[in-house]
């Protein structure tokens, strides 16, 4: 039986309705854990404002870290389509959040992904949702953008990907070093985006512009 209470569901205004729904011995585990950490803290658990918290938080890390039950693969592959298109595809400005996985703080940003085919497109959507699965994971920048760029690679088999993703990271922000506007880029490339100086060139222009 799966965990459901109000909490978890959402209602659109004309009908539509999604359902969370929590494996309810992970979950409970996870929140004997966190009452826990609570009580070594300092905290009172059993007080009004932290009752429910330990189920709350143990939600939450199980939705942040769900890209571990994602295939990337698997998505790219679903929408994989015939096309003679041999020019550049970008998805740009895809918010992207995720937790680092040296102290489980937040880093988020956008990610700009673009690739050439040859002879398969996806679906654009399925860029982001690559971005999503790899994303909702204990990481480093410097692997997600890698692990983007190796799934497009890999599945669609273009001549070329790009990743550039930039991302401003809470452990350096709220904690350490405390530079709150630090920002930090990273970039990985295939294919003629390493070979072609142009077509790269103009990849980092059309993210760097503005054309709506």
């Amino acid at each position: 039986m799966e965990i459901i209470d109000e909490d978890d569901v959402e209602f659109g205004n004309e009908g539509y309705s999604r359902v969370e729904k929590w494996n309810p011995k992970t979950t409970n585990k996870l929140a004997a854990h966190y009452k826990e950490i609570l009580n070594l803290l300092g905290e009172d658990a059993e007080r009004e404002g932290l009752l429910k918290t330990p189920l709350r938080v143990a939600k939450s890390i199980q939705f942040l870290t769900h890209g571990n039950h994602i295939d990337p693969h698997a998505i790219l592959s679903a929408t994989k389509f015939k096309e003679d298109y041999p020019q550049m595809v970008l998805v740009k400005d895809i918010d992207l959040y995720s937790m680092c996985e040296h102290h489980m703080i937040p880093f988020y940003g956008k990610a700009h992904v673009a690739y050439i085919p040859n002879g398969y497109i996806t679906g654009l959507s399925k860029i982001a949702r690559v971005v999503e699965a790899y994303s909702r994971r204990l990481q480093v920048q410097e692997r997600l953008t890698m692990q983007i760029r190796d799934c497009i690679q890999q599945t669609l088999n273009p001549l070329g990907v790009a990743v550039v993703i930039e991302a401003a990271h809470m452990c350096m922000q709220m904690r350490g070093v405390q530079k709150q506007n630090s920002v930090t880029t990273t970039s990985a490339f295939t294919g003629i985006f390493l070979s072609e100086i142009k077509t790269r060139e103009e990849f980092i222009h059309l993210i760097g512009i503005k054309l709506h």
